[in-house]
C-alpha cells in the first residue's frame, strides 16, 4: 500500500511556534517532520503506558459492542 499523506491544521500560540521553530532550525530539519516526530513520540509512548492500554481496551470493547448492535 503507497504511503498516504493527510494534511492538518495547527494552531500553536506564538510562544510554541517560536520554539518549535528554534527546535526544528537546530535539529535541521523542517517545523512539519519536528512535529511528525513529537507525534510519533507520543504515540509510541503511548502504546509503552499500561494505564493508556487498558483504557484503549476497554473502549474497544464499548465500541465493538455498539457496532454489534447497529448491524442487528
Amino acid at each position: 500500500m503507497p504511503d498516504t499523506q493527510k494534511a492538518m491544521t495547527l494552531r500553536l500560540s506564538a510562544e510554541q511556534a517560536d520554539a518549535l521553530e528554534m527546535v526544528a532550525e537546530v535539529d535541521g530539519v523542517s517545523m512539519s517532520e519536528a512535529v511528525r516526530d513529537a507525534i510519533k513520540s507520543h504515540i509510541d509512548n503511548r502504546r509503552a503506558d499500561d494505564g493508556f492500554q487498558e483504557r484503549l481496551a476497554a473502549s474497544m470493547e464499548r465500541h465493538r459492542r455498539i457496532l454489534d448492535r447497529l448491524a442487528g
